[in-house]
């Protein structure tokens, strides 16, 4: 062999072995970054999300983003044995286990990335919950991400299934509640009602929306009660013969009633005005009603100037020709004038009301002009 081809067969084998050097160099790095890669999935802190729904919701009936979870989470807890989703979540597949863990133990749970589901009981596991704020605050844990998934929405008004609830267990268990009857009831009826008035005359709104929950009270206390089909009597009183009917009954006869006189938010008619939709809310209720009177549906036992504004307003409408009653003494007089008041678009309850209310303003300024006067009870 000459000195050239030794040379050049060394510097053949110098090539191959920096090659293979560099070879053996990468596929370290590889297995480097693979066992980087490894450590950081182990460390990873991974998430425990709350899994909350509404028990206002039929169980079963939870939003896509829900189901998504619980079918790509590595662990579903829950601890409550009797959660009204344990069947439906089993059904659709999804592998629930019965556990209640601590706050630390979960965190372990999502170590390497892991991702936990907690479906907290009605309580709301307030004991893991103050755990894992706990941890949290201490600094000493590398904590998972911390989630909540509304996994059912109540929609507008739920809360009244809970009156509804409320008012069926009080009515049960309740030594005064369970004796009420209708025609008790009738005087808070009226009492709340005029609470009611008065706290919308003052503008107070606070006090507003609670007045508005005692009228909402009556209701349900009355319909509750409906629901037994004797009128809270007891059967010795002759109307156990009642047809019973409930709350549900009471709110879709109202719908009913509602769409069928708003043909023109509903149906194919037009209303332009405040007066068409008045004219034909009477018409409509004229039909269903069949009434012989203009007077019928008109309760007498109403205020006395609200009933003289009623009758006399019925009687216009009906373009009737009948003449006021003449005669003597004060109550004549103000047949008259809640007549007049009515035509001119006054309601003449309101305004006495009103009259009233602004002498007692001034009977109260006098009181604290005078601290001396003493007060009078009769």
């Amino acid at each position: 062999m000459t000195a050239e081809n030794t040379s050049d067969a060394s510097s053949t084998a110098d090539d191959a072995g920096a090659a293979a050097a560099a070879h053996g160099d990468a596929a370290a790095a590889a297995d480097a970054a693979a066992a980087h890669a490894v450590a950081e999935d182990a460390a990873a802190p991974g998430r425990v999300v709350l899994l909350t729904t509404s028990h206002r919701v039929a169980p079963g009936l939870l939003s896509w983003p829900a189901w998504q979870l619980l079918h790509t989470a590595d662990r579903v807890l829950c601890a409550d044995a009797g959660h009204p989703e344990l069947p439906y979540l089993r059904e659709a597949g999804v592998t629930v286990e019965q556990t209640a863990p601590d706050a630390h133990r979960l965190v372990e749970e999502c170590a390497g990335g892991r991702t936990v589901v907690v479906l907290p009981s009605g309580e709301g596991d307030r004991q893991l919950t103050d755990g894992l704020a706990r941890l949290a605050g201490s600094g000493r844990v590398r904590m998972p991400d911390l989630e909540l998934l509304p996994g059912s929405y109540d929609l507008p008004g739920a809360r009244l299934l809970d009156l509804v609830q409320v008012m069926d267990r009080v009515r049960r268990e309740c030594p005064w509640t369970s004796q009420q009857t209708h025609r008790g009831l009738a005087k808070y009826l009226i009492e709340e009602a005029y609470e009611l008035v008065e706290a919308i005359e003052d503008g107070d709104r606070d006090e507003l929306r609670e007045e508005l929950g005692d009228v909402l009270l009556q209701v349900v206390f009355h319909a509750r009660i409906a629901q037994e089909g004797t009128g809270g009597e007891g059967e010795e009183d002759g109307e156990e013969g009642d047809e019973p009917f409930s709350i549900d009954d009471v709110a879709g006869g109202l719908v009913e009633k509602l769409i069928r006189r708003h043909p023109h938010v509903f149906g194919d008619e037009t209303a332009e005005t405040a007066d068409d939709v008045h004219a034909h809310w009477n018409r409509t209720k004229a039909i269903e009603k069949q009434r012989t009177s203009v007077t019928d549906g008109v309760p007498v036992g109403q205020p006395a100037l609200a009933l003289a504004a009623k009758l006399t307003s019925r009687v216009r409408g009906s373009q009737l020709d009948v003449p006021l009653p003449t005669g003597e003494g004060v109550g004549y007089r103000l047949l008259a004038l809640a007549a007049s008041a009515e035509a001119a678009g006054t309601d003449p309850e309101a305004a006495l009301r009103a009259a009233a209310r602004a002498y007692r303003d001034a009977i109260r300024a006098a009181e604290k002009a005078a601290p001396g006067t003493t007060t009078v009870e009769e």
